[in-house]
């Protein structure tokens, strides 16, 4: 009996016979009918290797930083659409860079036609896991479906694909939801080679994603390529060399309850000074500083939603005063993914020096799959950078913003400062715990260059509004969180 996975991505010896011209004619079919993929409703297939953190690296022109992967597992149902990935994996120390002690990182993650979700173990005193709605998620795991072998080889089948010789290649292209667009590429010896998709991204725009199959071996009789490696953005996101490969074991998938709700964008705008407004709401937060005739935003995070919920909550708190800075604390993209929508709102961007030629440079992408509201205006967007030290003063109240330097989690990293109010703004530096949590075993090294920047720049500062966490806390909470016991100043 025929193996259901034989060759969903090879398809060698049932294809040498057939000449070459009615191979690019023919390619999708007499690939899919060699290969049984008909036959094929599930896979799934484990290996090791890398995974590199998307939107994370530590300067705009370095690759994303790289995580060991103990075990990689993903399991697929092409007839659902849906798709589990299992990894465990531990961050690798960077020459030169300072990063925290790693631990291990487990993540269980999902996705069901458009719906997309992680699970996390049962939180304190519950018995079920956690589930988290990952919207932001499904375009790309949806993408990692049809851009493996046998589910290219099924959507090609389902949208009529193209193809197209390129020399003794053939090139196979199609469309999925009118704007989705994939296009592979089978060689010579009828392997699927590589395959290439668009997906949304709010700082990239549409963002190339390119998989690589190589060193296709038999796995129980049958081939799939052993080594596997994703590009997005220009860089790895993941490098897998596989050793297992399954057909048609049960994959069901059922969507959580909690999964299908659609988050709901929260802004609460908390008073910390007067003029001076911290809002909150998720995992992102941003703070608010009312000058005479303006208002200064520090961080637009997330995405265009996030920026459009702020703005309508700036209105409504320092109403008849328009942004007109917004001041960016890093270019890492879970914190710059809402400035754009404040360029289409006419506020300058300030950020640090090498910032500013990055988003020039991906600004100019194009945003044809999710169209934000600059794809629409084409405002040209108005930039203070600096280096050192910027001052943003209105005669009245002075906002100092400051380089944080030789911190390893951002080559150009800023944190705000206002000396009347007393008050640092920060991300990512340092991430409060809960209240009561018990100190971390090993101080971050991100938090004690902190506090080695606040010594230097001999700011006088009584509460942190980290942008990450759940309270505003003080100097002595941040003191004790990097070991020093005996606050002093």
């Amino acid at each position: 009996m025929r193996n259901p996975l034989i060759t969903a991505a090879g398809f060698t010896l049932a294809l040498t016979t057939v000449s070459c011209s009615s191979l690019h004619q023919n390619a999708v079919k007499q690939a899919a009918d060699a290969a049984g993929v008909d036959g094929i409703k599930s896979i799934e297939f484990s290996g090791t290797g890398r995974w590199y953190q998307f939107g994370q690296a530590p300067s705009p022109e370095l690759p994303w930083p790289p995580f060991s992967v103990k075990s990689y597992t993903a399991d697929i149902n092409y007839e659902t659409a849906s798709a589990r990935v299992q990894i465990s994996r531990l961050q690798e120390r960077e020459a030169g860079r300072n990063r925290p002690v790693p631990t291990e990182q487990k993540v269980d993650q999902y996705i069901s036609g458009n719906v997309a979700w992680n699970l996390a173990p049962p939180a304190a005193n519950a018995t079920t896991p956690t589930v988290t709605p990952q919207p932001a998620a499904s375009e790309e795991r949806a993408a990692e479906i049809w851009s493996t072998p046998p589910g290219f080889l099924r959507a090609a089948q389902k949208y009529q694909a193209k193809t197209e010789a390129k020399g003794e290649n053939t090139e196979v292209s199609f469309t999925v939801a009118g704007k989705y667009r994939y296009v592979g590429t089978l060689n010579a010896e009828h392997h699927l080679v590589n395959v290439k998709t668009w997906i949304d991204n709010p700082v990239l725009g549409d963002t190339l994603v390119e998989t690589r199959f190589s060193d296709y071996k038999a796995f129980d009789g049958a081939e799939f390529p052993s080594h596997i490696v994703r590009l997005a953005g220009g860089f790895p996101v993941l490098d897998i060399n596989v050793n297992s490969v399954k057909a048609n074991l049960p994959v069901d998938l059922p969507i959580p309850a909690e999964a299908a709700k659609k988050p709901t964008v929260v802004v609460a705008a908390n008073k910390l000074a007067d003029g001076v407004y911290y809002l909150t709401g998720g995992t992102h937060h941003s703070v608010a500083i009312e000058q005479k005739d303006h208002i200064v935003l520090v961080e637009a995070p997330l995405n265009e939603e996030r920026s459009l919920a702020l703005i309508e909550k700036l209105k409504e708190t320092i109403p008849n005063k328009p942004i007109k800075y917004l001041v960016n604390t890093h270019a890492h993209f879970d914190h710059s993914g809402g400035l754009r929508t404040f360029v289409d709102a006419g506020a300058t961007i300030v950020t640090h020096d090498p910032n500013q030629s990055y988003y020039q440079q991906i600004w100019s992408n194009p945003h044809s799959i999710n169209p934000d509201r600059l794809e629409a205006s084409k405002k040209a967007a108005k930039f203070e950078s600096f280096a050192g030290k910027k001052v943003l003063s209105d005669g009245k109240r002075s906002i100092e913003i400051h380089s944080l330097a030789d911190n390893s989690h951002n080559d150009a990293f800023i944190a705000v400062y206002l000396p009347k109010e007393k008050i640092l703004v920060e991300a990512d530096a340092y991430t409060p715990p809960a209240a009561n949590a018990p100190a971390p075993r090993s101080p971050n090294p991100y938090s004690v260059n902190l506090y080695q920047n606040i010594q230097k720049l001999k700011l006088d500062v009584n509460q942190i509004a980290a942008l990450h966490g759940p309270r505003v806390v003080t100097l002595a909470d941040l003191r004790n969180a990097i070991g020093i016991a005996k606050a002093a100043r």
